[in-house]
């Protein structure tokens, strides 16, 4: 486990601090007149997801998170559980509750392949891939007239998330859509 200086954790870096897990979603080091530089960041608790602001020292270091990373795939959700199993180990299952993972399993469909991050060997954190493809279920018919709004209409995927796409995208089309922003991308196969 490496110890990091101030100038040291920057963005996508995993820290402990305060005995918890947290990633660096921003930082920036700067200098106040006659003071010593500050590095000012956004940390991101592992676990909560809880975001807070903390400002680093000149002085102060942190350890570097001991995080493992290991291939899973995605089971299901029920009663406000989403379940998950290594790949290669049926035997190893792990879950989340739903409402901390929801934004992430959306986009996922049975037998998923994602990533699982481990912290003191206990899974804290799922990680999906940014773009994923899936098929449209349902896509209300394209109306003529329809484009003085704006050319948009609600469609619903195979995962059950529902997004704005183009009203050329019918029923059974697959497209790519980006998991980070929910939105859709581009068609990937016409139906």
């Amino acid at each position: 486990m490496a110890i990091l200086s101030y100038n040291e954790i920057v963005q996508k870096k995993v820290i402990e601090y305060n005995g918890e897990p947290y990633e660096v979603l921003s930082s920036h080091v700067f200098r106040m007149q006659q003071r010593k530089p500050v590095n000012q960041t956004k940390l991101k608790h592992l676990v909560s997801g809880k975001v807070t602001e903390i400002s680093f020292h000149q002085n102060e270091s942190v350890p570097e998170a001991d995080i493992e990373t290991i291939d899973a795939t995605y089971l299901y959700t029920n009663r406000g559980e989403s379940w998950f199993t290594e790949k290669g180990n049926p035997k190893n299952r792990f879950s989340f509750p739903e409402d901390v993972v929801h934004e992430k399993v959306q986009w996922l469909v049975q037998n998923a392949e994602v990533e699982a991050l481990l912290y003191k060997d206990k899974p804290v954190l799922v990680k999906i891939p940014i773009k994923v493809d899936l098929k449209v279920t349902d896509a209300p018919p394209a109306v003529k007239g329809d484009t003085a709004t704006g050319g948009s209409k609600i469609i619903t995927l195979e995962s059950g998330a529902t997004i704005n796409t183009p009203l050329f995208i019918n029923e059974g089309d697959v497209l790519r859509i980006n998991t980070e922003t929910g939105e859709y991308v581009e068609r990937v196969e016409k139906a």
